[in-house]
């Protein structure tokens, strides 16, 4: 099996041939895993492109430890749920592994970290232990060159502040990271222009406000704060990279995340580009847990690397991770 930072590197070798590689691995090495694949009659053996993999339902990571590794994992991350769900659990085995793509995710798309500004407005996710989001976003501003990068919780008025000394900075980067019912509280509260500011959403309402379409979220703080576009961050506790969208509700994954979209009424059917369905993900960082899943998205592929979220089935988890219904 190839090293951690290998499966990064998509110079050598393709992404289907490391794919087939760490379902190879993951079968040998994650018994609960195994077994599901068993039950469909699929292994190694029989899988010769990734459309032969076996996709897990996310779901799992509520009842079972999906965890492909022979030592205890270095840290677990926790959903953040609402009152009274089960939460999922993904153990992770090297931290350092989910530093690594995060980082050469946001390099992806947006550059060297150092050079950003980043304030992050994550009240529910600072408020509890285990988000992933909360250690990727410590990172970035741990890394960032500027003093004036750092977490907020409810002091609004204080972010207002220095987001309007910022904005009068037109060559200075900076990135305002917030959970969205926070985002709109703050827009609301202190709707101003913030000229020259990436303003980030990652997703989610926590019980504090009603679901929102997301071209109406997007056109309510584009107005409130007068810019041209909101990014979205499309993330989860069961994966350790990040899709990004830079405000034209296509997001766009990193070469060692895929997306495949799956028929909704026949999971191990996968329709074409441009037509709607389930969202399968194939996430490489996730060697040490599982990096084929089945989430509960709906979307629309464009291309190996862009993809569409329509919504979410039925019955399904409200989650926190970019997933308003158009």
């Amino acid at each position: 099996m190839r090293s951690d930072i290998q499966l990064f590197d998509d110079s050598v070798h393709s992404f289907e041939a490391v794919a087939l590689e760490v379902f190879r691995y993951q079968f040998d090495n994650n018994a609960f895993y195994r077994r599901f694949c068993e039950l469909q009659h699929k292994t190694p053996a029989t899988a010769n492109c990734i459309q032969d993999i076996p996709f897990l339902p996310i779901e799992f990571f509520k009842q079972q430890t999906i965890y492909s590794y022979s030592q205890e994992p270095e840290i677990v991350f926790t959903s953040s749920g609402t009152t009274g769900s089960i939460t999922s659990r993904h153990p992770v085995a090297k931290l350092s592994l989910y530093q690594e793509s995060f980082l050469r995710g946001f390099r992806y798309f947006y550059g060297d970290e150092t050079e950003w500004t980043t304030l992050a407005l994550l009240p529910s996710y600072l408020e509890r232990e285990g988000s992933s989001l909360v250690v990727m976003a410590d990172e970035l501003i741990r890394r960032s060159s500027y003093q004036e990068s750092g977490f907020y919780l409810h002091n609004y008025r204080e972010l207002a502040q220095q987001l309007s000394v910022l904005s009068r900075q037109p060559n200075r980067k900076v990135l305002l990271l917030g959970v969205t019912y926070a985002l709109l509280d703050l827009a609301e509260q202190f709707p101003q222009a913030l000229h020259h500011i990436v303003v980030m959403e990652t997703g989610g309402m926590k019980g504090k406000r009603k679901e929102m379409v997301r071209e109406e979220l997007h056109h309510t703080l584009k107005t409130a704060f007068d810019v041209p576009a909101i990014h979205s961050e499309y993330g989860m506790t069961e994966l350790l990279s990040q899709a990004y969208s830079k405000g034209n509700g296509i997001f766009e994954t990193p070469p060692w995340m895929r997306i495949l979209i799956r028929e909704m009424n026949d999971p191990l059917t996968y329709v074409e580009p441009g037509k709607s369905g389930g969202i399968n993900i194939i996430d490489l960082a996730n060697k040490y847990s599982c990096s084929f899943l089945a989430t509960s998205d709906l979307g629309k592929q464009h291309g190996d690397h862009q993809f569409e979220i329509l919504g979410r089935f039925d019955f399904s988890d409200v989650r926190g991770c970019n997933l308003m219904v158009e």
